[in-house]
């Protein structure tokens, strides 16, 4: 009889126990779930840009402000898309005559094996070229890939830009990839979003994040703490890159150099995605990047010369 008694006793009390266990589970994981979407709210007010060629097909004028891009890469090739802030009086007619040309001879000379013939070359740049600013954009983006960028835009006079160079050694820019863009002084009203990985950029450090980045939908901020002019003129800036099968570190180091006379040219090496990022900004700026991560090796990396030894070739694994 006690035994009867003790089982009846026993019985509610563990299915209460084990009901009570799958609900705690069911919560903790219905909190994941949602802590989840709200991190990664998908963006709205998206900026569509597409490229199909040698084109960015956009609209002309955007307001200031946070921008959100959608770069749909519909093409055969690796692009990027880099937002640069022309000095009051100047045009994408000043860039077909007075900025493409020289560095088309530039690399001209480089590729024929003469480096300082072409980097003296680059001195006939004009002076109000030093007045750029380069305002962020997309990393490096792989064919039929998309990427998502938000950036804070001041009005002005934009021309976006791509200098991917063709198999030939010349620069995307010159083959059509140079749209102006006029953001003018009503504010989007848009807000940047909220970071899941946040990433700081400096001279000393090079490319660091501040926790371990795993699987699924990300969003990326990526702070420039300071800025540097590189070798080959280039700035800081991140490109998410996945590495697969025989996908070689020391390939993709030398390819990001477009100084190189293979450099930033199609193809790219052997294993080698791009998946976006954030294009260079100024020291103090603060752009962010939406990427949807699957398990493997990925890297986090500029586009500079000797980018391991300065920090900026960050290698990591995303697990299952």
């Amino acid at each position: 009889m006690k035994q009867t008694i003790k089982l009846i006793f026993f019985i509610p009390i563990s299915l209460c126990f084990l009901f009570n266990c799958k609900n705690e589970k069911k919560v903790e994981a219905i909190q994941k779930t949602t802590e989840t979407e709200v991190a990664i709210k998908e963006p709205t007010n998206v900026i569509d840009i597409i490229t199909r060629g040698m084109e960015f097909q956009s609209v002309d004028t955007i307001p200031s402000g946070w921008n959100t891009f959608k770069y749909q890469n519909l093409s055969n090739e690796t692009h990027f898309f880099l937002l640069d802030k022309y000095p009051e009086g100047k045009t994408v007619a000043n860039t077909l005559t007075d900025v493409a040309p020289v560095f088309a001879e530039g690399m001209d000379l480089i590729n024929q094996g003469k480096p300082e013939e072409g980097f003296a070359a680059f001195g006939k740049l004009p002076a109000w070229f030093g007045d750029i600013v380069f305002s962020g954009g997309s990393g490096l983006i792989a064919p039929k890939h998309t990427a998502v960028t938000t950036v804070k835009l001041e009005p002005g006079y934009y021309i976006m830009e791509c200098y991917v160079k063709m198999p030939n050694g010349k620069f995307h820019t010159l083959m059509g990839m140079a749209k102006p863009i006029i953001v003018t002084q009503e504010d989007s009203g848009n807000t940047p979003p909220e970071p899941t990985v946040n990433i700081v950029v400096s001279n000393s450090e090079g490319i660091v994040y501040d926790k371990d980045i795993t699987k699924g939908k990300q969003v990326f901020s990526v702070f420039y703490k300071e800025q540097n002019h590189h070798e080959n003129f280039m700035q800081h800036d991140v490109n998410l890159v996945r590495l697969e099968g025989d996908a070689s570190e020391d390939a993709l180091e030398a390819w990001m150099d477009w100084s190189d006379p293979k450099g930033l040219i199609t193809p790219v090496p052997n294993g080698i995605t791009f998946l976006g990022g954030v294009n260079e900004m100024p020291a103090g700026s603060t752009g962010y990047f939406y990427a949807d991560l699957k398990p493997g090796k990925y890297a986090l990396i500029s586009e500079v010369p000797n980018t391991k030894s300065k920090g900026l070739f960050r290698v990591f694994e995303v697990k299952n």
